[in-house]
């Protein structure tokens, strides 16, 4: 038990360490930028839930619209004894219609959130006491390996949900997909959720909601530099801030200073100016030609395209070839 708890301190210890080089390195350099995944504590995590479920936020309820009508589908293409291996798993709400559906051989999730992660796996084990679940908590566009899969798995089917494939700049999203190709082999496929191209006053709503609840998100990254780094941010004196650029076809979210000041992170001071962005997180959006031209670079043939009526969201079928 003691061995576990200090790999346990090490990899929090760690993970510390990442997130002060990449706030420091972001805030010194211009544009000042931090990456998404340090949204994502257990406090972003449940305030990302949060947003799932906001009436703005039309991704959530249509992908999941989708993927109720269409895992049969998917399971009947994904074969049986497959090992579902998902990227960035959060709560794993869609993924158990993945779970009924498919009855997999081994279920892994892989999400940087150890917090969330282990809160998840616990509700899971206690839902589906016969399937084996190894939960991994990595940062799966730098993550290399996967658990041992069961003797009787054919399969590695991934499942990257939520249009997280949005929020990676176009060459990250190439180098996500071919990660993922040689993590699950050539006769692995990925069950991908895309966000579409569409009204722009559709997308600001989603992304400015009228409770709050994505700005406190965005600015909750203020209160873990705070609290992990030693910061001296004011949250009254920044403010959430999110809009579409058509032209690179993307949401783009900051955090934005309101007013001239200076803020010291981890010892280090570092000034604003009044209206000074820093980015946050991108959230791409696509057309149905675009995807297939970036799967197949990254390894993929797009074989099925499932959508909502009002074609908001799809969810794609692809399968790796060599």
């Amino acid at each position: 038990m003691n061995g576990l708890v200090l790999e346990v301190d090490r990899a929090q210890t760690a993970d510390r360490e990442d997130f002060r080089r990449a706030v420091l390195d972001g805030l010194s350099r211009r544009p000042r930028a931090i990456p998404a995944k340090f949204l994502y504590d257990a406090r972003g995590s449940a305030l990302f839930d949060e947003i799932c479920d906001l009436p703005e936020y039309y991704l959530t309820r249509t992908e999941t619209a989708i993927l109720r009508d269409h895992a049969g589908d998917i399971a009947a293409l994904a074969g049986p004894d497959c090992a579902l291996i998902e990227f960035g798993s959060g709560s794993s709400v869609k993924s158990r219609l993945l779970l009924d559906a498919m009855k997999p051989a081994l279920y892994a999730p892989i999400d940087i959130s150890r917090e969330h992660l282990d809160r998840s796996i616990v509700h899971l084990r206690r839902d589906y006491p016969s399937l084996p679940i190894e939960g991994v908590c990595a940062d799966y566009m730098t993550f290399a390996g996967l658990p041992p899969l069961s003797a009787s798995s054919s399969r590695r089917i991934g499942f990257f949900p939520g249009s997280s494939i949005g929020n990676l700049e176009p060459h990250e999203a190439l180098a996500f997909f071919r990660r993922a190709w040689a993590l699950l082999g050539e006769n692995g496929a990925l069950v991908l959720g895309v966000d579409l191209k569409k009204d722009p006053g559709l997308l600001h709503a989603a992304y400015n909601d009228s409770a709050g609840v994505t700005a406190a998100f965005t600015l909750n990254l203020l209160r873990r530099m705070n609290r992990e780094l030693q910061a001296t941010f004011d949250l009254g004196r920044f403010a959430h801030e999110a809009f579409y650029n058509p032209v690179a076809g993307r949401i783009e979210i900051y955090f934005r200073s309101l007013g001239e000041q200076t803020v010291t992170v981890a010892g280090r001071p570092f000034a604003f100016a009044d209206g000074e962005r820093v980015h946050t997180e991108y959230s791409y959006k696509y057309d149905i030609a675009q995807l297939r031209k970036l799967t197949q670079a990254g390894g993929f043939r797009l074989d099925r395209v499932w959508t909502d009526p009002d074609r908001l969201f799809a969810v794609a079928y692809l399968t790796a070839f060599a």
